[in-house]
């Protein structure tokens, strides 16, 4: 296995990064005075990408010694990976931008959020891509994943913002109807879009059959079993759900009375089944052996 660990925190932080912008700009359009909640997904969103382009960069199977041959990929726009370095760059342009328009006026333009969200979307499902172009690991399918991958950065940016609004109290939230919606939604999709993924993966047969096989198998009851039922189903994807479903009851009744504590330990488990999702796609993934 080429990809480990570290591309895994580079998949995810990329994800994070996308759709952290994602809930700045759409709350720029529901709530324009949600300023401080939307300065934190401004700025998480280049750091989180930023971070995570550069572990790509360096990472120890890719060129630790040579990190600037990333920037190499650009002679070669037949590549995958060379489109990616195109849409990571746009993006943090983008978000840089947004970033200091924000720090400035306190605000951003329409067209600048719109131009940004279809950066984030693409950055988000070029993280899929990416995989999905390795050929000879049907784990990795080019049509589920990067949907997939999508649904999952915006889970993770959503909770990564929302987390530092939590921590840092300053809210900003409450006028934000859409998220409760999301909140208990995209866990819903999330876990639909995994299951078409084993479910797909799975079916494939011929000569790629046997390394379907053992990848559905490494996941479900093989080495990464334990983290993917325990880890990322029970507490990335089913404990989160069910933390905001008592949230959204509490609010119904009371909404001061809707436990800022509670919604820490959700988001904060978001993050790990983001993270999760994608180390378990990359290592539990066995290749194609050709005879």
């Amino acid at each position: 296995m080429v990809w480990d660990g570290i591309i895994a925190c580079y998949l995810f932080l990329a994800g994070l990064g996308a759709g952290a912008f994602a809930l700045a700009a759409l709350a720029g359009f529901v709530k324009p005075d949600a300023t401080k909640l939307r300065l934190a997904g401004y700025v998480i969103a280049p750091i989180a990408v930023a971070v995570g382009t550069v572990l790509l960069m360096v990472d120890a199977k890719a060129g630790l010694m040579n990190p600037l041959r990333f920037f190499g990929l650009l002679a070669n726009f037949s590549s995958v990976m060379a489109w990616g370095v195109v849409i990571l760059i746009l993006f943090m342009i983008v978000s840089v931008v947004a970033l200091v328009v924000m720090l400035r006026k306190k605000s951003t333009p329409k067209a600048l959020d719109v131009v940004g969200l279809v950066c984030a979307v693409a950055v988000a499902m070029y993280t899929g891509l990416l995989l999905g172009d390795a050929p000879g690991f049907p784990l990795w399918n080019p049509v589920v994943l990067p949907l997939l991958f999508l649904v999952s950065a915006a889970s993770s940016g959503f909770a990564a913002v929302l987390l530092a609004a939590h921590v840092g109290k300053f809210g900003g939230s409450d006028g934000l109807g859409f998220l409760k919606k999301t909140g208990l939604a995209l866990p819903v999709l999330e876990v639909v879009l995994v299951v078409a993924l084993l479910a797909v993966t799975a079916s494939v047969g011929g000569s790629a059959g046997p390394a379907a096989a053992a990848s559905v198998a490494n996941l479900v009851s093989g080495p990464y079993a334990v983290a993917f039922w325990l880890g990322l189903v029970v507490v990335g994807l089913a404990l989160p759900f069910c933390l905001e479903l008592v949230r959204a009851a509490q609010a119904k009744k009371n909404p001061e009375a809707a436990s800022s504590g509670m919604a820490i330990v959700g988001e904060a488990c978001v993050l790990v089944g983001g993270f999760l999702l994608r180390y378990l796609v990359i290592m539990a993934a066995v290749p194609l052996v050709l005879f």
